[in-house]
């Protein structure tokens, strides 16, 4: 706590500091004052023309400068937060690109008792970092799409119960890196009355402190099951469009903007986007190919090819139905 609050007061300080130069500049600029048709500056003292003329860019570098060093000391801290819980920040390492990730031998034998209870090598996935990149399989006529500025914003929506920590920190890292800030109202984590003490005091403390304001934690007080605890969650969104995700799900860029704008055009829309697989054993992101989504008379998800029309158009960036 107290070196957070160390960083809090260096960013006010810096803060001030970037206001008062912004204030000294303004106080010297040339004055200027009209003489018939024509305008022309008055320098009362020579040392102001030449700080305005030569010293600006040596005091602007040397505020930069000092912003930069602030800049790496907030990201240790931040950072530090993920290394206490022997986690890992940043875009390189392990499943980098969303390629397989391994153990050594001797991490594979730690590895079997997690991998039993979570149903996925949640032993691995500590070793992955949080911030880690995937691949954008969009299509290119998706990448050239423009949205306007004016879509509306989102409260994503995380449900889990006794959900490994790094996977679940992944989810929230992963929807922050890649969804605009402007449209990103908020993310909830609605705990269904887990068991795990890591997904209690360690996973709010993480929260608060890496993204203030943004994250909130909603807790069950008995197992509701996945409806009531998407209700749950429904309920403490303040955003205009409400977006219901598993809690290990990693996002790629752009998802976000089409979404927003299908519903923006009819709010009765139900969106769902394509969902590319996260293989359990290694993290490999493994690609779907265009598929729409639909149900089994068993109500079994199932993945079902696009209608004739669709292909006949022959452009992978329309919707399908």
């Amino acid at each position: 706590m107290a070196s957070l609050r160390r960083v809090k007061v260096l960013l006010v300080l810096n803060l001030i500091a970037v206001a008062g130069f912004v204030l000294f500049l303004a106080k010297c600029r040339p004055i200027t004052t009209k003489s018939g048709d024509s305008f022309h500056d008055i320098h009362p003292r020579a040392e102001v023309v030449n700080l305005t003329a030569h010293g600006v860019s040596s005091i602007q570098d040397a505020v930069l400068k000092r912003l930069s060093l602030l800049e790496d000391i907030v990201y240790r801290q931040l950072n530090g937060l993920s290394k206490s819980l022997g986690l890992i920040e940043g875009y390189g390492g392990r499943g980098k690109g969303g390629l397989p990730a391994t153990l050594s031998p001797e991490e594979e034998e730690k590895a079997k008792g997690p991998h039993e209870k979570y149903g996925y090598n949640s032993y691995l996935s500590e070793k992955i970092s949080l911030d880690r990149s995937i691949p954008d399989y969009r299509p290119t006529k998706c990448k050239e799409l423009k949205y306007g500025k004016d879509l509306p914003q989102i409260s994503i929506i995380f449900i889990f119960v006794n959900e490994a920590l790094s996977v679940i920190l992944r989810s929230v890292h992963s929807a922050v890196n890649h969804t605009p800030a402007h449209l990103l109202k908020e993310i909830i984590l609605v705990d269904d009355n887990s068991d795990e003490e890591e997904l209690k005091a360690p996973l709010e403390e993480y929260v608060n402190k890496r993204y203030p304001g943004l994250v909130k934690v909603v807790r069950n007080q008995k197992r509701e099951g996945l409806i009531r605890a998407r209700i749950e969650g429904w309920k403490a969104a303040t955003g205009q469009v409400t977006g219901f995700f598993d809690a290990h799900v990693e996002f790629t860029a752009g998802w976000a903007e089409p979404v927003l704008s299908r519903i923006q055009e009819n709010r009765k829309r139900v969106i769902l986007p394509s969902i590319d697989n996260i293989k359990q054993d290694n993290f490999e992101v493994q690609r779907y190919e265009n598929s729409a989504h639909g149900y089994s008379w068993e109500l079994w998800c199932m993945y079902i090819s696009p209608p004739k029309d669709w292909w006949d158009a022959g452009d992978p960036s329309l919707p399908i139905r």
